[in-house]
Parts: structure tokens; C-alpha cells; sequence
């Protein structure tokens, strides 16, 4: 499968998609742009992407797994604790459809601002 990458100014984060509906969705509108928004450990920002949530959506994710939030409409990039995580989980507002799963690592997301621009564009 493909590999995608986010680009957070200086930090910058590869991915490999999934053989999935969500991430075909999610190749499919790159290149694109977006405003991050940070939710405790969690980076997420909306796509123009509208998916349905698939049978193995979760809300308890591995940091490393990419999800989109069909709620929101947006990617989710969970590296840490929420403030709904029960311990010292990754849990996100509500179950997602895991898309891709992470080359690097995500914690360095820890330095992304709210408000900070998100670039995410397919690699060859």
C-alpha cells in the first residue's frame, strides 16, 4: 500500500496506509491542508474526506495507529493521554477507522500547536 506524509513545519511524520475504505478515501483527496487542533496527547485537524465508521472502528488506539473520525471528519493522530484516557491509554473522542499506522515516532507531535498548519501529501 501507499505511504502518506504530515508535514508540522519542522516535524515531520511518514506513514503507510492500510488496505482499507478509509485510507483509499484518504489517498484519494491528497494533497491537502489543514489547521491542527490538539486534544491532551492528540493532534487531529478536519479532511475533506466524509467515510462511514467501518466494522473495526475503536476509540482505545496504539500510539502509531492514524485513525479518521467520521464524526468529525477530521485524521487523528493520538500519541499519548486524552483527558477521557482511562490509565495511561490512548483514547479518542470516539471510535475511529484505523487508516494508516505511523514510521515514526509520534511523540514528537508532543510540539505541535493548536492552530499550526498541516501539510499531508502522498510519497512515491
Amino acid at each position: 500500500m501507499a505511504r502518506i506524509r504530515f508535514e508540522f513545519g519542522s516535524i515531520v511524520l511518514d506513514a503507510e496506509l492500510l488496505d482499507t475504505p478509509t485510507a483509499h478515501a484518504v489517498a484519494a483527496a491528497l494533497p491537502l491542508t489543514a489547521s491542527a487542533m490538539t486534544w491532551g496527547e492528540e493532534v487531529y485537524f478536519e479532511i475533506p474526506v466524509k467515510v462511514a465508521r467501518e466494522a473495526g472502528a475503536r476509540a482505545v488506539v496504539t500510539p502509531g495507529e492514524i485513525a479518521y473520525w467520521p464524526e468529525g471528519h477530521c485524521i487523528a493522530l493520538g500519541f499519548g493521554r486524552t483527558p477521557i484516557s482511562q490509565g495511561d491509554e490512548t483514547r479518542l473522542a470516539s471510535p475511529c477507522n484505523i487508516f494508516a499506522k505511523a514510521q515514526g515516532d509520534v511523540k514528537a507531535l508532543a510540539k505541535v500547536k493548536a492552530g499550526a498548519k498541516v501539510k499531508v501529501t502522498a510519497l512515491k
